[in-house]
């Protein structure tokens, strides 16, 4: 089980080449919300998302032989994103597989980063699938989405959290694969456990959801626009995770999510991808629990495609 003492121990392999996102209150969220509201923007990372963090802490205690055989990975953009940046800032070759359709500016930035992004599958989970395989038959380092050196490097954030805002009442995070979500419980309820951790994940994607509320592992249909949150199997250990420290986990529709993409780019000024915008989906619809608390919205990332943004001003013009 990771711990707050992995977080902090990954703290110098992560600022060796990152500096902390700042997290900033906004008065029009917080009217909107009816409480005190601040957004931790992970969208400010080098490559748009919190993930870099886990790939730096992951990538900087590679044996000799993982390095010269180079790393292999799946992902629907910003974990690719993260592996990429972290195997070039460590001189290693990087396999990423990707599914048909993918966001074209996280297979671009993943490219211009030094990785080889082959296509492969309908989702994550197929692309993921296949490419363990390939990877085991060339001896390389598959690197899953819920390493425990993934959420040991991401947990940084959520110490960054706790340390600009020790009054946190509540920590609402977006769950795709879980180690996000993980990390913060981790480092939040060791340091306060009176500070609650919720998740969010897509009603379009609910298997992760699904499976913690029920205990057991749920497959489910995969429909979302949000492709961060975009996982149709559960991962056993950050389910385990979650199970012990996660205070609540909740589900919100699509259209939330991008309704939510537009508060944010209005009330912040910053662009959000779906996965970005979820925790403040579910703070709207929070809003009468979270009333009298103060409350960290984690903005995940902001790697939205120009064609979604596009589409979703269209709407927002349509109907205004």
């Amino acid at each position: 089980m990771p711990s707050l003492h992995d977080v902090i121990a990954a703290r110098p392999r992560v600022y060796r080449y990152l500096r902390p996102t700042p997290l900033y209150p906004y008065p029009g969220l917080s009217e909107l919300i009816g409480t005190r509201v601040w957004v931790k923007h992970e969208n400010h990372q080098p490559v748009g998302a919190f993930k870099v963090r886990g790939g730096l802490n992951l990538v900087a205690q590679l044996s000799g032989p993982e390095r010269r055989a180079g790393l292999f990975t799946a992902s629907t953009g910003n974990h690719g994103q993260s592996i990429a940046y972290a195997a070039r800032a460590h001189g290693v070759r990087a396999t990423i597989a990707v599914p048909e359709g993918a966001n074209p500016g996280k297979v671009a930035a993943m490219r211009g980063l030094g990785a080889e992004v082959v296509f492969h599958g309908e989702d994550f989970d197929g692309a993921r699938e296949w490419l363990t395989g390939i990877a085991a038959a060339q001896g390389g380092r598959f690197v899953g989405p819920t390493e425990e050196q993934l959420i040991h490097g991401v947990g940084t954030y959520a110490l960054e959290i706790v340390e600009d805002l020790p009054e946190v009442d509540v920590i609402i995070v977006p769950v795709g694969a879980g180690s996000g979500a993980c990390a913060t419980a981790i480092v939040a309820k060791t340091i306060n456990p009176a500070i609650q951790v919720i998740g969010v994940q897509s009603a379009q994607a609910p298997a992760i959801q699904m499976s913690w509320a029920s205990g057991a592992a749920v497959s489910a249909d995969m429909k979302t626009v949000a492709e961060g949150l975009a996982t149709r199997v559960p991962f056993e250990n950050t389910q385990r995770i979650m199970r012990k420290y996660l205070d609540d986990f909740v589900l919100v529709e699509d259209a939330a999510i991008e309704d939510a993409i537009l508060l944010l780019l209005e009330h912040t000024h910053n662009l959000a991808e779906g996965a970005g915008a979820a925790a403040l989906a579910a703070a709207i619809a929070l809003r009468q629990r979270l009333a009298g608390k103060n409350v960290a919205l984690v903005l995940s990332g902001g790697n939205l495609s120009v064609e979604q943004l596009r589409r979703l001003l269209a709407r927002s013009s349509a109907s205004a």
